[in-house]
């Protein structure tokens, strides 16, 4: 009984914890001290407890000896199964004393914990942009990197993050996941589907702070805000003009390519942008949805309309409406 009882005075020198025998208190010193004796013969990771490096070499093996009694899902050690079963129990034994949030992981809670205070311990070297997770340092690694480790096996393509590749997937697969409850329509990602279901709330979440005008989305906003900026970041490289609107430069590319996807089913007529096309279209329907407030001509196109609008304030002699029809049909 004294025995026992000198071993639990075996305490850290570094924070004070207590331990039964020299070989844990050992073991936890390396915490401290970042020594790593243990080192993998395969691949060369280093560890600081023989039990870690043994987990460790089953990633090569593709060892699993610990298996889940419910579902059969194997696992290589026996702390990712016991994090498992917390999943079939519902189990949660690590709170967040701040917001009463409950963990199924310790690591996940030391996470979420860094939401509160705020603390980013992992900093990029290059440029010095920090992270509250490792892993994301690493996905952000990739930007100065270039590297795309996650290569598609149908089209070749590669990206930094795993994800996103699997989106990419679903592009193959024509899968689509994400459901809405209101209409049925499906979407291949999530975010596609939280933006859609606005169609039906007419929530606005993102605000215009000089004009007040409201958006759906946030990419929406950014381009909106160039309006007031004048920010034209999309340049041709041919031609130097430069535009405010990815799809605009686009479409101007085209232009110089000779490129026509927009083809009239009634003429065959071809175009480079699709506003050329619908403004065509009223050729063949008459239609003239642009109306003059002063004297009620109608025009098939905007721009017209705006001409138009000029005689009166130049105060000009107005032709009649069918001159100005015919010159502007022309």
């Amino acid at each position: 009984m004294p025995k026992a009882t000198e071993q639990k005075q075996l305490c850290c020198s570094f924070c004070k914890s207590s331990f039964t025998d020299k070989w844990k208190l050992n073991s936890h010193l390396r915490i401290h001290t970042g020594e790593k004796p243990f080192s993998c013969e395969t691949c060369g990771s280093s560890f600081n407890l023989k039990s870690t490096l043994e987990g460790h070499v089953r990633t090569h093996t593709g060892e699993k000896p610990f298996s889940c009694e419910r579902c059969g899902s194997a696992f290589s050690v026996k702390s990712a199964l016991t994090n498992h079963i917390r999943i079939h129990t519902g189990e949660k034994p690590y709170s967040c004393e701040i917001c009463e949030s409950s963990f199924t992981q310790k690591s996940h809670l030391t996470k979420h914990l860094r939401i509160h205070s705020g603390e980013k311990p992992f900093s990029c070297e290059i440029c010095k942009y920090a992270f509250s997770e490792k892993t994301s340092l690493t996905r952000h690694m990739r930007v100065h990197s270039g590297v795309k480790p996650f290569d598609c096996e149908t089209c070749g393509a590669s990206f930094s993050v795993k994800y996103n590749l699997m989106k990419h997937q679903r592009v193959h697969s024509g899968e689509k996941p994400f459901c809405c409850e209101i209409c049925g329509c499906s979407f291949a990602e999530k975010s596609t589907l939280t933006t859609h279901i606005r169609v039906h709330t007419g929530e606005r979440p993102f605000t215009c702070e000089v004009c007040g005008c409201s958006f759906p989305m946030k990419s929406t906003l950014m381009i909106h805000m160039r309006k007031h900026t004048g920010e034209k970041p999309f340049s041709c490289g041919t031609c130097g003009a430069s535009f405010s609107h990815r799809v605009s430069l686009k479409g101007h590319m085209r232009l110089h390519s000779g490129e026509k996807p927009f083809v009239c089913e009634i003429c065959k007529s071809a175009f480079p942008l699709q506003s050329y096309l619908t403004r065509h279209m009223g050729i063949h329907t008459n239609d003239k949805p642009f109306s003059c407030e002063i004297c009620e001509s109608s025009f098939a196109v905007k721009s017209h309309l705006t001409k138009h609008v000029r005689i009166h304030f130049e105060e000009e002699p107005l032709p009649n409406e069918t001159c100005v029809s015919s010159v502007f049909e022309q």
